[in-house]
């Protein structure tokens, strides 16, 4: 494991975990091919990693409250264009707040002890201090999040393809798919 001295990391497609120190002011990185840890607090990398997407922490806490209604233990969508969202296995104030990625979580399951062994995309295993209830709660919480964040920036997205679309185009495909169906009644 490497010790980094720099305090601005930002969060990015191969970010798996952050898991803070035992005295909470330092973060180990949890990467898909790397671990390093930095002298910065988990939710000062997340929240510097909101801003450097375009919001904050508070703000995407706020978004995902006026989306899902969750106050508490929030999932946060930290970079939208590249569907990263993150979930905290506790409170995000508690220092022993542990903040995972949600698509590079492959598998879980419940121990003997009602803790949870997590499988990342890379194949690696982390012991969590989480009973597999709550664990649930949490990974299923962010599912609903970027299900309905698809959905919002999707239909966005029609809206602009319609009016992006010359009438000409439209016309078009109009006739495209007319065609498409007179062919379809004789196959």
């Amino acid at each position: 494991m490497v010790s980094l001295e720099k305090k601005d990391y930002i969060i990015n497609r191969l970010t798996m975990a952050l898991l803070p120190s035992e005295d909470g002011l330092s973060t180990t990185i949890l990467e898909t091919d790397e671990k390093f840890t930095i002298e910065s607090r988990p939710l000062k990398i997340m929240d510097n990693s909101c801003r450097y997407f375009g919001s904050s922490y508070i703000g995407r806490k706020s978004g995902t409250k006026a989306v899902m209604g969750v106050t508490h233990k929030s999932p946060i969508m930290v970079d939208p264009a590249n569907m990263i969202y993150f979930f905290p296995t506790t409170s995000s104030t508690r220092k022993n707040c542990i903040w995972l990625s949600h698509s590079h979580i492959k598998h879980h399951e419940k121990t003997t002890d009602n803790q949870t062994i997590v499988t990342f995309s890379n194949d690696e295993e982390y012991l969590l201090n989480i009973s597999i209830g709550s664990f649930e709660k949490q990974f299923h919480r962010t599912a609903q999040l970027r299900t309905l964040m698809t959905t919002r920036i999707e239909q966005e997205q029609r809206k602009m393809d319609k009016i992006l679309m010359s009438s000409e185009d439209e016309k078009y495909n109009q006739i495209y798919a007319q065609f498409i169906r007179e062919i379809k009644k004789y196959l």
